[in-house]
């Protein structure tokens, strides 16, 4: 559910502030081709509600039960115990938490000059169906993306009249009304206004926990589980992000968003970035699968909510409709297909990419859009663990030989597969 903005455009505050991947110091290797030789283990839902038996701790069999098939999406109560739960929420006070969006960015103008895009140029941008005109939802996804602003439809007619934009009064922007108004407009109009917590695309406080050697036992108990669960070599888990906590005061919540971006051949991983061959101006966290645990029950609001999940179809214009948006998780949680209440203790996992295949990391699943909805009565404690994997095979396997390459291994170079270690065991089981 609380990623940091997880798509292309995602702010910097939501990635891990130091490089837990220390891959700088390592000798760069030569990029031979790597031999297709690991599958990654996919779950099977097979019908919402159906519940499979797993194995993840000794001496306990835990329920898995499926919530959704688009996205692959399932439910495990009593993944943490209370203690564990207690644990993580006091490590991540002693760390202390910050800001998970700062408020109004700026600089925008500055990078349209540095780009030397016209006023046309940047209309053509904004113009998702290309019909030469702007709507609503075409200026407010660019604002949320763009800016972290969640502006409304009364908001954005709000600013129209305050910037004197909308010249006929049509709700549209036109392309002579657009080059009327400077890059910055909208952001200095609100900077004037001034913007309130509630009007951020998510409104949170969050710490990153380490969780390799040195670390808690907590921490590293709680990793091992989700290598058990996910059946994911641990060689991958390692090398993913830390675990992300998540404290929303009442008021808070976090709008619908995708914990990933799609990947084009342009688009270059975040976690891999420094194994990529070419240089990329766009990058997004490939995150496979989220790992989400409720650390307190909320006394009210906070759910986590799916707004299309098993829908037919997937239109993402249909998303913001007769003033009905379902990516806002402030006013439209209940219109969600799905949401599930944080309970102390359990775990909620889904896939944010499809398969391709042949046992490896497909297109982005669009159904995995999910957000929190505000926390009506109390606080609410969550965490996330995200399973970091470049659908570019290739880019991921450099990666993983980058960083296990020690100073001392300058001969060890024919060791070009994907290190799984030992082979999962079949721990899941239908009930």
């Amino acid at each position: 559910m609380d990623s940091g903005q997880e798509d292309a455009s995602r702010s910097r505050d939501d990635a891990p502030s130091s490089g837990h991947q220390r891959a700088e110091s390592r000798r760069q290797p030569s990029t031979p081709e790597f031999l297709r030789e690991v599958s990654l283990t996919r779950i099977e839902g097979i019908r919402v509600g159906h519940v499979q038996k797993v194995s993840l701790v000794p001496g306990k069999v835990h329920e898995m039960r499926t919530l959704s098939l688009k996205p692959l999406l399932f439910e495990i109560p009593g993944f943490l115990s209370e203690d564990e739960c207690r644990v993580v929420m006091q490590l991540a006070q002693l760390k202390g938490l910050m800001e998970s969006q700062l408020m109004v960015q700026d600089g925008q103008e500055e990078l349209a000059k540095e780009l030397n895009l016209s006023p046309e140029e940047i209309f053509n941008l904004l113009d998702i169906n290309q019909d030469g005109q702007l709507q609503l939802h075409e200026i407010l996804t660019h604002s949320r993306v763009r800016d972290g602003i969640w502006l409304t439809p009364e908001n954005l007619r709000e600013i129209y009249a305050g910037l004197q934009a909308d010249k006929d009064g049509d709700g549209l922007l036109s392309l002579e009304e657009f080059r009327l108004l400077s890059n910055d407009a909208f952001q200095r109009f609100l900077l004037q206004r001034g913007v309130k917590r509630s009007q951020l695309v998510r409104n949170s406080r969050h710490t990153w926990l380490y969780q390799g050697k040195g670390a808690h036992q907590v921490l590293q108990d709680i990793k091992a589980r989700v290598t058990r669960l996910t059946r994911l070599p641990p060689s991958l888990v390692d090398l993913s992000e830390p675990l992300q906590v998540v404290r929303y005061e009442e008021g808070g919540h976090y709008h619908a968003h995708h914990d990933s971006g799609p990947v084009y051949p342009e688009t270059a991983c975040t976690h891999t970035r420094l194994a990529a061959n070419t240089s990329t101006p766009f990058e997004t966290s490939c995150r496979y699968i989220t790992v989400l645990f409720y650390l307190n029950s909320v006394d009210g609001g906070g759910e986590t909510a799916f707004p299309v999940a098993d829908n037919r179809t997937y239109d993402e214009v249909s998303l913001i409709q007769d003033e009905v948006d379902l990516l806002d998780t402030r006013r439209n949680c209940g219109k969600s297909n799905l949401r599930v209440k944080p309970t102390k203790g359990n775990a909620v996992f889904w896939y944010n990419y499809l398969s391709d295949g042949r046992g490896w990391v497909g297109e982005q699943d669009e159904y995995a859009l999910h957000g929190g909805c505000v926390v009506t009565h109390g606080t609410k404690w969550v965490a996330n663990k995200w399973i970091n994997i470049d659908p570019d095979y290739q880019r991921q396997a450099r990666y993983q030989q980058l960083v296990s390459q020690q100073p001392e291994d300058e001969d060890d170079d024919d060791d070009l597969t994907l290190n799984t270690d030992v082979e999962s065991p079949s721990i899941h089981q239908d009930l």
